[in-house]
């Protein structure tokens, strides 16, 4: 990742962030993806694990994908037991997708194996001065994303 000097601008610590974190979570997702499920899959099962019950076209809206996408990811992860499907007591035309429990076990089970691989990883390369600063990053981090 591209070290920001004193006087980064914001546009380049914001691509250094962007591209930080997107190498984060691929090398997450090799140590917790053990039932080969793809992005899209993962997405829409922690989507639903965190934020509940939800129709087909709220979780494309969500994702910002074309709800047929979302249709064939719904599909395969209700295959394999993951999250499963009914209609929306009010209307009968619009299916409710919610996570299972082996849905919400897989999600709990993966999230935990990459926060143990990214312990080990912080706690085998770097300084104890060095994990304070990516704390203190992730705090200042936490107070951008705020709403």
């Amino acid at each position: 990742m591209t070290q920001p000097t004193t006087g980064a601008t914001a546009a380049a610590t914001a691509r250094a962030v962007r591209i930080g974190v997107g190498r984060l979570r691929r090398r997450m997702r090799e140590h917790y993806d053990r039932d080969q499920l793809t992005a899209s899959q993962t997405a829409l099962l922690g989507r639903l694990d965190r934020g509940g019950p939800s129709t087909a076209a709220a979780l494309a809206a969500a994702e910002g994908v074309r709800p047929q996408s979302v249709a064939m990811s719904i599909a395969a992860l209700e295959e394999r037991g993951l999250v499963e499907r009914r209609p929306d007591p009010s209307d009968g035309r619009r299916q409710i997708v919610s996570a299972t429990e082996l849905g919400r076990r897989f999600t709990a089970d993966a999230r935990s194996a990459g926060e143990d691989w990214l312990a080990g990883v912080l706690a085998d390369r770097l300084r104890d001065d060095e994990l304070r600063t990516v704390d203190e990053a992730m705090r200042l981090l936490e107070r951008v994303t705020e709403r």
